[in-house]
């Protein structure tokens, strides 16, 4: 696999978001109000049912089957009638795809490391997700390996411990340096359990693609480390101006899911080389994942004061701009989705635009403060479901966070061959 420096991926990514207009993009026909209400039944049906679950949580085999079954057709209901979902899209959510990927990432995180929390497993998941998805947009079948396993639980135990504000600055500068000597291939006494946890992290992907015949995957990583520690900077405390916040948050997104490209599609006997236009769109999707993350996180960065390309401009003027750029932006990253070779994976690109458009969409609405009500009323008229409806339902599942978290872990202590947990479209539902 051919290497693209990331100096001039970020370069092009960079240029590419400045030569975004600032002007209401064209996001298709509008959902009209009657519509809206038409659909909002299909969703709080499907809340009611999800509730139901909760306060009957399986314990047996057939339970958990049982449990499995209704939520699924819940859904399925609620799919079909209020999104418009085929067949092919609920299977990728549900059947054998992203749903069964999910759940085979948090068994094997809790073999691997019985005390990891759940929100640690629910990020690894996502991630995972990220590259199987990958796989299926390269021309190859979804595969949860033994590497894509690996680089995910790394975002949970290296990315977290650097962000963390509790965590001394010199103690993650000594773990940096000995996380790159890991990463680099050299092996550096850990200095504690949690280093030891990450170096066997490293080990699995060694396991799996030796050094000296995938150079690239390393590479990556290292890449992706690099911008780990940039992003350090990303701080109040720190000095940044808007166009240095822009280069630090994107190639820390684009990197991320550039090495989720290298793992999704190193090459194998029977595989050709990822070429250079799906390194490319990896780059640009994780910049475009990075600022959807970003868009959600608002609140809370602008509480921690993390300086993203939103909160730095959220304290002096409205989002409305730099939101009509955002979805520009992603326009151009589906764009060349369109454009990978083989045969189009049709469904999972319809299910990736929708997503991304849903997820920016969303989150503005979620915080309506920072826009100017008649852009909210543009974005509104977007959105299969009214943002008030929206907001209001969000609110009774974050009230049942620990029933959910329950359930969820009902489902891991099943057997490996019985049903995956149905996990949910995050960006098509309240979180």
């Amino acid at each position: 696999m051919r290497v693209l420096p990331v100096a001039s991926l970020l370069d092009e990514a960079l240029a590419l978001w400045r030569a975004c207009p600032e002007t209401r993009p064209d996001l298709g026909p509008p959902s009209p109000p009657q519509q809206q209400s038409a659909n909002e039944p299909f969703l709080e049906r499907f809340i009611q049912s999800l509730h139901s679950e909760l306060q009957r949580l399986p314990n047996t085999r057939a339970q958990r089957s049982e449990t499995h079954q209704r939520i699924t057709a819940a859904f399925t209901t609620f799919g079909r009638s209020a999104l418009g979902f085929s067949d092919e899209h609920l299977h990728l959510l549900l059947g054998n795809g992203f749903s069964s990927i999910g759940t085979q990432m948090a068994r094997r995180a809790r073999s691997f490391d019985p005390s990891v929390p759940l929100d640690d497993i629910l990020q690894a998941s996502r991630n995972a997700w990220t590259a199987c998805g990958l796989q299926v947009l390269f021309g190859r079948s979804m595969d949860l390996t033994p590497s894509i396993f690996a680089y995910s639980m790394l975002y949970p135990y290296s990315d977290n411990y650097m962000d963390d504000p509790q965590v001394d600055s010199t103690e993650k500068r000594g773990f940096s340096a000995r996380f790159r000597q890991r990463l680099s291939g050299e092996l550096p006494d850990p200095a504690n359990t949690h280093e030891a946890t990450i170096w066997r992290l490293v080990s699995l992907i060694e396991d799996q693609y030796p050094r000296l015949s995938q150079p690239g995957v390393y590479d990556s990583l290292l890449a992706i480390h690099h911008a780990q520690e940039q992003s350090l900077r990303l701080r109040k405390s720190v000095c940044c101006s808007p166009r240095e916040i822009e280069a630090l948050s994107f190639e820390k997104g684009g990197t991320s899911v550039l090495a989720d490209a290298w793992l999704a599609a190193a090459p194998t006997p029977d595989s050709a080389d990822a070429s250079d236009l799906q390194l490319k769109f990896a780059f640009l999707w994780g910049i475009l994942l990075q600022l959807g993350d970003d868009l959600q996180d608002l609140r809370e960065d602008l509480s921690s004061g993390t300086l993203t390309v939103f909160s730095n401009a959220a304290s002096h003027q409205p989002l409305d701009a730099l939101t009509n750029r955002t979805l520009h932006f992603a326009r151009h990253v589906m764009a060349l989705m369109a454009q990978l070779p083989g045969p189009p994976p049709t469904a999972l690109m319809q299910l990736i635009r929708r997503s991304s458009l849903s997820l920016i969409i969303r989150a503005a609405g979620e915080g309506a403060e920072y826009y100017t009500p008649e852009y909210l009323q543009f974005l509104e008229s977007h959105s299969p479901f009214r943002f008030a409806f929206l907001e209001e339902r969000r609110r009774r599942i974050a009230d049942r966070n620990i029933l959910l978290a329950r359930l969820f872990e009902a489902f891991l202590s099943g057997d490996s061959d019985e049903p995956a947990f149905p996990w949910l479209p995050n960006s098509l539902l309240p979180r």
